[in-house]
């Protein structure tokens, strides 16, 4: 089985894999420890800088994303969701960002790119009150995929505007 595609069920199910005492169908071999460190290394988290609040940080972001022409195209304020609820938590929201176009190319290319759309970013805070922006590793990903030249070099641009919007978030410019 390729890499990309262990890379992939391990991002897609976590759940299963933590949650089945038996060994998870297309495993085979892997141990447990092995398929989590698959999953946590499957994304990024970075803390948001001293001084920087999150509502900063998001107005960073997509600040940042209009400036690079990526679309916000999701806005879930999930912690919100949370106290409707009648739940309490720390503060969580996701942002998806995507560039229509580019994302047509690479499911045309290979399905499997759609279940990474759109390029999401997940705004936390932690118990003790420190913010973190959160997101898939592309760089895992592009390394784990085969890709043609032409959509290779895409895929870079949009890696390195996704981790430019990360970065604005961080510390709080744009």
């Amino acid at each position: 089985m390729k890499a990309w595609v262990l890379v992939l069920v391990a991002m897609l199910f976590p759940l299963t894999i933590t949650a089945s005492a038996s060994e998870p169908e297309g495993f085979e071999g892997l141990d447990r420890e092995t398929l989590q460190q698959m999953v946590r290394h499957s994304v990024v988290k970075f803390p948001i800088e001293d001084g920087v609040t999150i509502d900063e940080a998001i107005e960073s972001m997509q600040l940042r994303a209009n400036l690079r022409n990526f679309q916000e195209v999701a806005d879930l304020p999930l912690s919100e969701q949370v106290t409707a609820m009648g739940g309490e938590g720390n503060y969580m929201r996701i942002l998806a960002f995507c560039d229509a176009l580019i994302a047509n190319q690479m499911v045309k290319h290979d399905i499997i790119f759609a279940s990474f759309l759109p390029c999401r970013i997940a705004v936390v805070e932690d118990d003790d009150g420190q913010g973190w922006i959160v997101t898939t590793n592309m760089d895992m990903m592009l390394y784990a995929t085969d890709l043609p030249e032409d959509l290779e070099v895409i895929a870079r641009e949009v890696r390195d505007t996704i981790y430019s919007i990360v970065e604005a978030g961080r510390t709080g410019d744009f």
